[in-house]
C-alpha cells in the first residue's frame, strides 16, 4: 500500500521524466523506418516510465533517472519488436543489397561504390538510394538471423561455438566482437565517420548531416548502405573461416 504522500512523489516523478520519454523516442526514432510513429514509441515509453516509478526503490543501488532510461527504453523496443516495424520484404530487399556488396567485393577487391552497387542490382542509382531510405532502421543482428527458412544453417551460426547456449549471448565473445570492428574498419572512410558519429558520439541524422554537408535523408542512406555492407563482411568472414 501507498501512502498519500507516496502517491504524490510518483506523481512528481511522472510529470518530471515525462520529458524525457520524449528525448528517448526521437532519438530511437531517428534509427528508425519512416513507418514508425514517435507517437507510439513514446506511449510506449510513458508505460515504461509508469513502470520504473512503481519499480523503483533506493536499495537498486541506482539514481531514478538512470534506472528509468532502462525501463523506458525497454518498453520501447518490445513495442518495436510486437509490431515488426520492419517488413520482411524490406529485410529481403536489403539482403540483395548484401549479396550484390558481396559479389562486386570478391569480383573487384575493394568496397564497390553506390553506382557499382545500383548496376549490380539493374537499378537506377535514384532507385538503389530510394531503397536504402526505405531500408533506414536496417540492423546488424537480427533474432531470426539464427534461423535461415531457406537453408538449414545461417551464417551468424559461425560464430556461436555452442548450439545450446542463447545465441545472442553467444555473440558478445571475443571472436564476434572483433569481426564487429575489422567490419568498420573495412568501411569507406565516409561511412566509418558516420558510424563513429552516430553510434560513440551518439548524434542524430540532422546532427550528423550538419557535420558531413549533406542532408538528413542522405545520412540515413548512408548509415543503411553501412549496414549492409558490415552485414556482407561478416557474411563473408564467417564462411571463410577468417572470423
Amino acid at each position: 500500500m501507498y501512502t498519500a504522500q507516496g502517491k504524490s512523489d510518483k506523481n512528481q516523478l511522472l510529470k518530471e521524466h515525462a520529458p524525457l520519454v520524449r528525448k528517448l523516442a526521437h532519438q530511437l526514432k531517428a534509427k528508425l523506418p519512416p513507418s514508425v510513429e514517435v507517437d507510439d514509441l513514446i506511449q510506449a515509453g510513458m508505460i515504461g516510465l509508469l513502470d520504473a516509478v512503481n519499480r523503483y526503490e533506493e536499495t537498486h543501488g541506482a539514481q531514478f533517472e538512470t534506472y528509468a532510461v532502462q525501463r523506458i527504453r525497454g518498453a520501447m523496443l518490445d513495442e518495436l519488436r510486437s509490431s515488426d516495424w520492419m517488413p520482411r520484404s524490406m529485410r529481403q530487399n536489403m539482403r540483395k543489397v548484401e549479396v550484390a556488396m558481396n559479389a562486386l567485393q570478391q569480383r573487384l577487391g575493394r568496397s564497390p561504390t553506390e553506382t557499382e552497387v545500383a548496376k549490380q542490382l539493374k537499378m537506377s542509382l535514384a532507385e538503389y538510394q530510394d531503397l536504402l531510405t526505405d531500408g533506414g532502421g536496417h540492423q546488424l543482428v537480427y533474432y531470426e538471423d539464427f534461423h535461415d527458412s531457406e537453408s538449414n544453417e545461417h551464417f551468424l551460426d559461425r560464430y556461436c561455438s555452442d548450439d545450446k547456449s542463447d545465441p545472442l549471448k553467444a555473440l558478445m565473445n571475443t571472436g564476434f566482437r572483433q569481426a564487429v570492428i575489422d567490419a568498420i574498419m573495412a568501411l569507406p572512410e565516409r561511412e566509418k565517420i558516420l558510424m563513429g558519429l552516430y553510434y560513440e558520439q551518439e548524434l542524430n541524422l540532422k546532427e550528423i548531416g550538419a557535420i558531413m554537408g549533406v542532408s538528413e535523408s542522405r545520412v540515413c542512406q548512408l548509415h543503411s548502405q553501412a549496414v549492409a555492407r558490415m552485414r556482407a563482411y561478416l557474411r563473408e568472414k564467417a564462411w571463410t573461416g577468417v572470423a
